[in-house]
């Protein structure tokens, strides 16, 4: 497995996207994007999948990775590739896999914009809407589909999706898939993909899961690696501020109202607490909108509309954003609380400062919450500056943080297989195929048992006495 680094893309002579091998429709259609200069992640990766390499690569949000497998994704399906060129009904010539409905839009949007000049066909699919019209589109064949884990099983299993055409796996996102339980429906999905094929891993860290995940699906990859595992990217400005609980609302619409935030994306733990914090902020004047699994997909797509327009200033999110929204300017991100898993800092946080720009994260975090901010501050590898608020003074004061300790490695989970079925015996008893039906401590029990029936059975097997 070969290794780039970003020490080693710092050191190369800068390149434009002409020096990529990439075709004259996507350059225009780059161009018309106003980019020029690939990132670090596109100068390294688009190449790699041009030649035909399975490639691994890891960089934090915002880094470009998405054009940076899109980009080179459409290059290729232009070519040809296979000599069925055409694709047959409910064919697929490229599967991206995705964890969010978000995140799937997201990308379908980035190949839509950046194939608008090429002859190749897209759908996405993903839950939370219904499956006929996603069906109907299949039936034509499509050269890229992109699809969360649950849907396309579900499309699979109704016969909508076929997969003997395909010539390309991407797996995006890969380390949040992983956090939210599709390992299962991710290997039977490549149970059923043809073994040959080129094979992508984009994820944001190369965590030990991961690299277990890689040993089965990709051959021989390049190895590109842009950012440290969980470091913030460069141009966000992180601080908190200690703060009662219940005051939390308060202390952001003073936020909001004292910097005269245009545009901010807040994160809540939970849906319920989405849609309070959101109520408040409309009865205090600000234009806000929540978004979150109960929302129907309809009503999540018009809340991030709204919210990229600046018809809503405010977006409340629960974590199931914190991958999905993609907007190069967005200047400020809130934690109106701090996450329970670490990491979903660093991506909760990536939201701002894309694309090269500058970008805020502030922290509202109560004395509750310390035992989060250490874990967070151990996983980032720093400090996160404080700042107090005269007018928010808090009466539970927050501890201090505490002295940051290297990361140890981490072991790859262990997939539990489901448990055997138990078989039932006549008398209602369980039992485990291979294991005794008694335990060790009724053995003296048992042997009794059985002398008394031995006894029995002799007794009825001698003659009866004659009168």
């Amino acid at each position: 497995m070969s290794l780039i680094s970003a020490d080693t893309a710092d050191n190369t002579i800068k390149i434009t996207f002409n020096d990529l091998g990439l075709s004259e429709p996507l350059l225009k259609a780059v161009r018309d994007q106003g980019y020029d200069t690939p990132s670090p992640i596109q100068a390294q990766a688009i190449p790699a999948v041009i030649s035909g390499r399975d490639v691994m690569a890891a960089a934090q949000t915002g880094t470009g990775k998405t054009a940076g497998f899109t980009l080179p994704l459409l290059e290729k399906l232009s070519k040809g590739g296979r000599e069925q060129s055409r694709v047959q009904s409910n064919n697929v010539r490229a599967l991206v896999l995705t964890p969010t409905r978000e995140l799937a839009a997201q990308v379908s949007d980035s190949i839509a914009t950046y194939g608008k000049y090429l002859q190749l066909h897209s759908t996405v699919v993903f839950g939370g809407v219904k499956i006929n019209p996603q069906m109907m589109r299949l039936r034509q064949g499509v050269d890229v589909l992109v699809a969360t884990p649950g849907r396309l099983m579900d499309l699979y299993n109704q016969n909508a999706v076929k997969f003997s055409q395909l010539e390309v796996l991407i797996l995006d996102e890969a380390d949040r898939m992983l956090d939210m339980g599709f390992i299962r429906d991710i290997k039977k999905i490549i149970s059923l993909l043809p073994k040959q094929r080129q094979n992508l891993l984009f994820s944001a860290t190369f965590s030990p899961d991961i690299r277990a995940l890689a040993k089965g699906l990709v051959n021989k990859p390049l190895e590109v690696s842009v950012n440290p595992e969980n470091s913030t990217a460069e141009k966000v400005t992180q601080w908190l501020t200690g703060v009662d609980k219940k005051r939390k609302p308060a202390v952001l619409t003073h936020l909001i109202k004292e910097n005269n935030w245009q545009q901010v994306l807040v994160f809540t733990k939970t849906k319920h607490g989405a849609n309070k914090l959101t109520r408040y902020l409309e009865e205090e004047g600000l234009t806000a909108a929540a978004i979150h699994g109960n929302k129907s997909q309809g009503a999540r797509t018009k809340a991030l509309a709204s919210f990229k327009d600046g018809r809503v200033q405010i977006l409340v999110a629960t974590d199931i954003a914190a991958r999905g929204i993609d907007i190069d300017l967005l200047p400020q991100v809130v934690n109106f609380e701090l996450p329970n898993v670490p990491e979903d800092y660093v991506h909760r946080i990536g939201r701002t400062a894309r694309a090269g720009n500058t970008g805020q994260a502030v922290s509202l975090v109560c004395n509750d919450e310390l035992k989060l901010l250490w874990d967070i501050e151990h996983v980032i590898q720093q400090h996160i500056e404080r700042k107090t608020l005269e007018k928010f003074i808090p009466v539970n004061e927050l501890g201090e943080s505490r002295e940051i300790r290297p990361l140890k490695a981490k072991k790859p989970k262990k997939f539990k297989q489901p448990k055997k079925a138990k078989v039932e015996h006549k008398d209602g008893q369980h039992l485990n195929k291979g294991h005794k039906s008694q335990s060790t401590g009724n053995k003296a029990n048992n042997k009794s048992t059985d002398s008394k029936n031995k006894v029995n059975r002799n007794r009825r097997s001698k003659p009866a006495p004659t009168k």
